[in-house]
């Protein structure tokens, strides 16, 4: 038989992660489903060595820093972890099923923190751009660019971040913009720009130049003009976003806006015993931070815990009580 947890949360992210480890303050039987290899989500994944400024108590830390501490807060305690499972459907009897592309899961209450959904970087559209192995979409190991050419694509947070990243370890770092203005945050903007990564904007790539399997440079077009700009590099880093994918996400049965779950003040879902934590979620006012889903959870885990349980309440003892 399969068998029965308290909560399950969907969704291994730094949401899903801090959520696991407030129920189990709370002392209940916990299991992560995650359609990924690893835990973790994007910060781990897609940034890694990226500098996150906005979480509570630390000055700075890296997505894998982020994702390492985390999992050491989990560490002490039993969690089921079902990874490279993506959850297809979920229906409800005695308890919710979860079935996934391997198998069922029975919970009492389900906890959904599923990010965007399924996510990819956003590619390089340029003929033969797969070919090369130099052309990256994100860092695994910052410091084996020590002494080399970077050129870095994209205008957004992640863009800017890396390039100030890059600069004091690389021979040089330059940034590529089909814009004039960048949309990253103010201070990594002004922090851009009295660095001494060469900004290049508004340009658009146009072609790649290389053999043997590694690009060599990159030719480039001014936004409306004819006027064309070739750069050499040793790797080009892609920073274009990505695109998500919510899968079955529409055929759960739950309220949506926007491909977004919507959730009442309890974090609660348009089913009761479903909640939902960080990107995945909306309500009014929703501003899409990590630092919002891990806020996000213990409301999410109390409700939850009281829908298992009525007896129980809903504003447990503070942690310092333990």
């Amino acid at each position: 038989m399969t068998e029965l947890y308290d909560i399950t949360i969907i969704g291994g992210g730094p949401a899903g992660l801090f959520t696991a480890f407030y129920t189990h303050l709370r002392q209940a039987k916990v299991k992560i489903i995650d359609s990924l290899p690893q835990l973790g989500g994007q910060p781990a994944i897609l940034y890694p060595e990226k500098t996150i400024l906005d979480i509570p108590a630390f000055p700075r830390l890296t997505g894998q820093e982020l994702t390492d501490n985390l999992l050491a807060q989990l560490e002490p305690f039993e969690t089921s972890i079902c990874l490279n499972e993506t959850v297809t459907a979920i229906s409800q009897g005695e308890h919710f099923t979860i079935t996934t592309s391997k198998e069922e899961h029975a919970s009492k209450a389900i906890i959904i923190a599923m990010g965007g959904g399924a996510f990819k970087p956003r590619p390089l559209e340029i003929a033969g751009a797969d070919a090369f192995e130099n052309i990256h979409y994100h860092v695994a190991n910052i410091q084996q660019y020590v002494g080399q050419h970077v050129v870095v694509l994209g205008g957004g947070d992640s863009a800017v971040d890396w390039s100030l990243a890059f600069e004091p370890i690389a021979e040089s770092t330059q940034i590529v913009h089909r814009r004039d203005h960048f949309r990253a945050m103010e201070h990594s903007v002004e922090a851009l720009k009295a660095s001494s990564v060469t900004l290049h904007t508004p340009y658009s790539p146009k072609a790649l130049q290389g053999e043997n399997g590694r690009a060599t440079a990159i030719e480039l077009t001014k936004v409306k003009s004819d006027e064309e700009l070739t750069l050499p590099f040793d790797h080009l880093f892609v920073n274009y976003g990505f695109k998500s994918s919510i899968g079955t996400l529409k055929e759960w049965g739950l309220e949506l806006g926007r491909n977004r779950i919507l959730v009442n003040s309890k974090q609660e879902t348009s089913i009761p015993g479903i909640y939902a934590v960080g990107d995945c979620c909306s309500y009014e006012g929703k501003v899409d931070l990590i630092a919002t889903g891990l806020g996000e959870a213990p409301t999410a885990v109390n409700n939850a815990m009281h829908f298992i349980n009525p007896a129980e309440k809903v504003q447990p003892k503070h942690s310092s009580s333990l």
